[in-house]
C-alpha cells in the first residue's frame, strides 16, 4: 500500500500546476495495475488524460472553479472495460433487428419472426436473429418451411446465436439461386432432409451462399447502426473494443462518425486475412489510423463452432461418431495467409475453437516466428476455446494471445460435455490454467454472440455458474479465476494484445482519461451479485458519454 502511493505521490509531482476538469471521488480506486482490491482515492482528469491519483488533500490542488466533481457513492473507480472481440456494427444492427435469442421454443421462434415481418417493408431482408435451438426440446434444428408461410413478402437469413450456422426461408433461397443440386463448399456444410432437399441451415462458409445476395448496406443505415452500438457500449462501459472481421465499410462509418466528433468508443478493426495485401497497402500508404479508429490488423477463421457441430478436434464428437468437426480453410491456405501478414507486419488474428484447431494454429505461428524472426507479434488466438493440456503453456512462452469470452463458457457449459465427454471439458475455457502458466489472457463478448456487458463476462469467469442453474458451484470449478484477474483481462489485457498499454487500460497519470465508475464494488459483493453491477459514470477521452439515470 504505501509502495502503491510513493508511485502516486511521483505521477502527482510531474503533473502539478494543471487544474481538473473532471474530479472522481467517494469510492475505491482500482489502476489495474495489479490484480489485488482497489484502494481509497480520488482520480482527476485534465485534458481528456488522467491528471492525477491521489487522497483528498493531493486532490484538491487541482480543484478549480470548472471542475466537475462525480460522486462514485462507494463503487469502485476504474479504468473502462476493453472488449476484445466483438463484432460491434453487426451488434448495431441487432438491435433495431428482431431479437430470437431467448426464444425458448419453435413456437415462439416461429411467432417472432412473424410478427417482425409484418412491419417489415416488402422485399426487405430480415437478418439477425441469434436464435438457440439448444433451448428447445430435442433441439431440432430449424427448417425453413417453419417460416415460409409467415415471411412470404421478405427473404430471411436469421443466425444461431454464435455466427456458424444460420437459416433462410425460400424467398432467400430463391434469392441466392439455391437449389437441391447446389454443393456445400469446402468449410461449409449445407443439410438436407430425406428427399435431399436443403432443410434451410447453412453452416460456417456454405453461409457466403445466401450472404453474397444480400444486398449491403447503405452508409446512412451504416453510420445508425454505429451510433446504435456506441450508445450501447458506453451505457456498458465499453471503452474500447476489436472490431473482429471487419468490414471496409465499416471502417469508413467510423471515421464520418469520427469526423463528426461522435466517436466514444476506441476501436481496432481486424480485416479479413485473406485480404492481407491490401490491407498491408492501406497501412502503408494511409497509416493504420489513430487513438480512436485504427485498422488492428487481419483476422481468420481456421474452423467452426461447437453449436454448430464444426469445431475441429483431434477426436470425434461424443454425440457424433466418427465426425470431429471441420476446417474452414485448408491448412496450406492459412498457413500462406499468416505467413505474408506477418512478413507485411501486420497483427494476425485467428478463430480456433477446437482443440485440433487451437494445435494446428500455435504450430503455424511458432513457425512463422521462427521463420521471420523475433519481435514483438503479439499473435492473437480468437476463442482459444477447447485445449489439450500440452498446448496451454505456449500461450504464455510464446506470448501468444488466448482472447476469450468468459459467458461462452457459463452458455456452452449446459450442453458441451454431451458434445465432447468429461475428459477435454478439464481444459475448456480453461481461464486459471492459462493465468498460471503466464499467458497474456484478454477478455471479450463475441458480441453479437454473447451481451456487450462486461461485468456479465466477470461473473461467469468467476462462478462459471452456467445459465441453467445446473453448476451453482461452477462449472469445471477448478478454472475459476478472481474478480481482479478477470477485470485486469477485460482492461490491461486487451490494451496490451493491441500494442496500447501505454496510452489505456490502466489509470496513471498521462494515460487517456477512459474510466468507468461502477454503482458497486465487485470486490465487495458476493459472486452471484457481480452480473448486476453497472456503470454510474463512463468517461471516455475525459468526456462522460454515460451517466446512470
Amino acid at each position: 500500500m504505501r509502495r502503491a502511493w510513493g508511485v502516486i505521490t511521483l505521477m502527482l509531482l510531474a503533473a502539478c500546476g494543471s487544474k481538473a476538469d473532471i474530479v472522481i471521488e467517494g469510492g475505491p480506486v482500482w489502476t489495474g495495475l495489479s490484480t489485488g482490491r482497489g484502494q481509497p482515492g480520488v482520480v482527476a482528469i485534465a485534458d481528456g488524460r488522467i491528471l492525477a491519483i491521489g487522497d483528498s488533500a493531493q486532490i484538491a490542488r487541482y480543484v478549480g472553479s470548472r471542475t466537475q466533481i462525480l460522486q462514485a457513492h462507494g463503487g469502485l473507480i476504474m479504468p473502462g472495460f476493453a472488449d476484445g472481440h466483438t463484432h460491434f456494427v453487426d451488434g448495431g444492427f441487432q438491435l433495431a433487428s428482431v431479437n430470437l435469442r431467448d426464444a425458448a421454443t419453435p413456437q415462439e421462434f416461429v411467432r417472432r419472426l412473424k410478427e417482425y415481418a409484418s412491419h417489415a417493408k416488402p422485399g426487405e431482408w430480415i437478418l439477425g436473429g441469434d436464435w438457440d435451438h439448444t433451448l428447445w426440446q430435442g433441439a431440432p434444428l430449424p427448417h425453413h418451411e417453419w417460416i415460409d408461410s409467415v415471411t412470404p413478402n421478405n427473404p430471411v437469413f436469421v443466425s444461431r446465436l454464435d455466427g456458424h450456422m444460420a437459416l433462410a426461408n425460400a424467398a432467400a433461397m430463391r434469392a441466392a439461386k439455391i437449389t437441391s443440386a447446389t454443393r456445400g463448399p469446402v468449410g461449409g456444410e449445407i443439410p438436407r432432409d430425406a428427399r435431399g432437399e436443403p432443410i434451410g441451415i447453412f453452416k460456417d462458409n456454405a453461409e457466403d451462399l445466401i450472404e453474397a445476395a444480400i444486398p449491403a448496406p447503405s452508409a446512412e443505415q451504416e453510420d445508425s447502426g454505429v451510433a446504435r452500438a456506441l450508445a450501447h457500449a458506453a451505457s456498458l462501459g465499453v471503452t474500447a473494443t476489436g472490431n473482429m472481421s471487419a468490414s471496409w465499410a465499416n471502417l469508413a462509418a467510423y471515421k464520418r462518425m469520427e469526423r463528426a466528433g461522435r466517436m466514444t468508443v476506441r476501436v481496432s478493426l481486424y480485416l479479413p486475412i485473406a485480404d492481407w495485401r491490401t490491407v498491408a497497402d492501406s497501412v502503408r500508404a494511409h497509416g493504420a489510423g489513430d487513438d480512436w479508429v485504427r485498422i488492428g490488423g487481419v483476422k481468420g477463421y481456421m474452423d467452426g463452432s461447437a453449436g454448430s457441430r464444426t469445431a475441429f478436434f483431434f477426436d470425434s464428437f461424443s454425440d457424433s461418431a466418427g465426425y470431429s468437426g471441420l476446417m474452414r480453410q485448408p491448412e496450406s491456405n492459412m498457413r500462406a495467409w499468416v505467413g505474408a501478414a506477418d512478413s507485411a507486419g501486420l497483427q494476425v488474428a485467428v478463430h480456433a475453437i477446437g482443440d485440433r484447431a487451437n494445435a494446428i494454429l500455435l504450430a503455424i505461428y511458432d513457425s512463422v516466428a521462427h521463420a521471420h524472426g523475433a519481435r514483438d507479434r503479439r499473435l492473437r488466438v480468437e476463442h482459444a476455446q477447447h485445449l489439450r493440456p500440452q498446448e496451454i503453456p505456449l500461450f504464455g512462452a510464446r506470448r501468444v494471445v488466448p482472447s476469450m469470452q468468459p459467458f461462452h463458457a457459463i452458455d456452452d457449459g449446459r450442453w458441451v460435455e454431451k458434445r465432447i465427454g468429461p475428459v477435454r471439458i478439464k481444459t475448456t475455457y480453461a481461464f486459471r490454467t492459462l493465468l498460471d502458466t503466464d499467458a497474456p489472457l484478454a477478455f471479450g463478448s463475441d458480441w453479437t454472440v454473447a451481451p456487450l456487458d462486461p461485468m456479465l463476462g466477470v461473473y461467469a469467469a468467476v462462478t462459471r455458474r452456467t445459465l441453467d442453474g445446473k453448476n451453482p458451484n461452477g462449472w469445471v470449478p477448478d478454472q475459476k479465476i478472481t474478480v481482479g484477474e478477470a477485470l485486469r483481462a477485460y482492461t490491461y489485457g486487451n490494451a496490451w494484445a493491441t500494442f496500447n498499454e501505454q496510452k489505456w487500460g490502466t489509470l496513471a497519470a498521462g494515460r487517456f482519461a477512459d474510466v468507468v465508475v461502477l454503482d458497486r464494488d465487485p470486490f465487495a459483493v458476493a459472486p452471484e451479485s457481480l452480473g448486476t453491477i453497472k456503470p454510474r459514470y463512463t468517461i471516455v477521452g475525459g468526456r462522460v458519454v454515460y451517466q446512470k439515470p
